[in-house]
C-alpha cells in the first residue's frame, strides 16, 4: 500500500510540474500501434519432423501527442501462454502510460517499458524473430507498473533511473517490494556505444533474497551496418539464494539494399554451480530480411539449439519470420 501511495504522489507532482510550464502551444496528433509477429516454422530430430503456422505475437494500441510535451500511450498484448501445454490465447495490458518531455528530460509513469534491456532490444533490431538476449532468457521484464526518467546531458552521455514493481506486467502485485535500476548510455564516437545498467530487486518475503542485475553492452550501428557484444549477470533468481546465472549474446545485420539484409547471432546462457543445467545452452541464429512494401517484413532464419544438459541433443529448426506494422 505504502508503495501505491508513493507512486501516486510522484505522479501527482509531474502533472503540477506540467501545468507550471509554460511552454507553446503544440499540435495534438495521435497514431495508431499495430504489430503482429507470426511465422511459419519446422523443427527437425532423429525421429520426426514437426511443422506449422504460428501468430506468436499481437500489439494493439495508440499513442496520442497532447500540448506542452504529454504524451500518452496504450497498448494491449496478445500472445501465447508460457505453459506449453496452453494453446489458448493470452491477452495483457503492456503499456498504459503518460510521458511528459521537456528540453533533454523525460519522464514516464504508469504501466511503461522497462530500461534494463530496452536499448539491446533497437540495438538487435529484430524483435519479431527472436527476443533480446534478457528477454529470452527471463533476466527481467519488458514492461512494470512504476515510473522512470531519463535525461540527455549532451550528444555523448545521458542517463536514466527506474524504480517498478519488480514484476512485471503479465502478474498482480504479489509482495511489497520495488525494482530499482539505474542506466548509463555512453556514444564516445560516432557510431559507437557503450551502455551499462545495474538493478536491484527487492522483496519482504521472509526466505526471499533480493535479485541484482548487472548489464554491459557495446555496440556500432551505421547505415549499411550493426553489431553488439551484451554481457548479462543475473544473482538470486526468482529470489533464490545462489541461484545466479549469465550470459553474453553476439550480433551482427548487413544491409544488402534497402529492401533486404542478412544478419546472424550466437548466445550463451549458463548457471552457477549448475542450478538451471536442463536450461542451460548454446544458441544461434542465421537469416535474411525482405522488406515487402512499407508494412511488411519476411525473415527467413536457420537456429540451432545446443542444450547443456548431458546427454541431450541438439535441435534444429528453421523459420519464416513474418512483421506488420503500422
Amino acid at each position: 500500500m505504502k508503495k501505491h501511495v508513493i507512486l501516486a504522489g510522484l505522479l501527482a507532482c509531474m502533472g503540477i510540474s506540467v501545468q507550471a510550464q509554460e511552454t507553446k502551444p503544440e499540435e495534438s496528433k495521435g497514431k495508431a500501434i499495430v504489430q503482429v509477429f507470426g511465422n511459419f516454422n519446422t523443427e527437425f530430430d532423429a525421429d520426426n519432423c514437426n511443422y506449422g503456422f504460428e501468430l506468436e505475437r499481437s500489439y494493439l494500441g495508440y499513442e496520442y501527442k497532447l500540448e506542452n510535451g504529454l504524451s500518452m500511450k496504450a497498448v494491449m498484448d496478445v500472445g501465447k501462454s508460457s505453459n506449453v501445454d496452453d494453446y489458448h490465447r493470452l491477452a495483457y495490458i503492456k503499456n498504459a502510460m503518460v510521458s511528459w518531455k521537456t528540453g533533454d528530460l523525460t519522464l514516464n509513469g504508469g504501466l511503461i517499458s522497462t530500461t534494463q534491456f530496452n536499448f539491446q532490444e533497437k540495438f538487435w533490431g529484430y524483435r519479431y524473430i527472436m527476443k533480446s538476449f534478457q528477454d529470452q532468457y527471463k533476466f527481467g521484464s519488458s514492461a512494470d507498473l512504476g515510473i522512470s526518467m531519463a535525461y540527455k546531458f549532451n550528444n555523448r552521455i545521458s542517463a536514466d533511473a527506474i524504480v517498478v514493481n519488480g514484476e512485471g506486467y503479465k502478474k498482480i502485485e504479489q509482495n511489497n517490494g520495488l525494482n530499482y535500476g539505474l542506466g548509463l548510455t555512453l556514444n564516445p564516437i560516432s557510431n559507437f556505444y557503450v551502455r551499462l545498467y545495474g538493478g536491484v530487486n527487492t522483496s519482504d518475503q521472509a526466505g526471499d533474497k533480493n535479485i541484482a542485475n548487472m548489464a554491459g553492452f557495446v555496440g556500432y550501428k551505421s547505415d549499411k551496418a550493426t553489431m553488439g557484444v551484451e554481457y548479462n549477470y543475473m544473482q538470486n533468481s526468482s529470489y533464490d539464494n545462489n541461484a545466479d546465472k549469465d550470459g553474453y549474446s553476439i550480433f551482427a545485420s548487413l544491409k544488402l539494399s534497402k529492401k533486404t539484409e542478412l544478419y546472424a547471432r550466437f548466445d550463451e546462457v549458463g548457471s552457477k554451480d549448475d542450478w538451471n543445467y536442463a536450461k542451460d545452452e548454446s544458441a544461434a541464429i542465421i537469416g535474411a530480411q525482405f522488406k515487402l512494401g512499407k508494412y511488411v517484413k519476411i525473415a527467413p532464419n536457420f537456429r540451432i539449439n545446443m542444450p547443456k544438459a548431458e546427454g541431450a541433443d541438439n535441435y534444429y529448426s528453421a523459420y519464416i519470420s513474418c512483421y506488420f506494422g503500422l
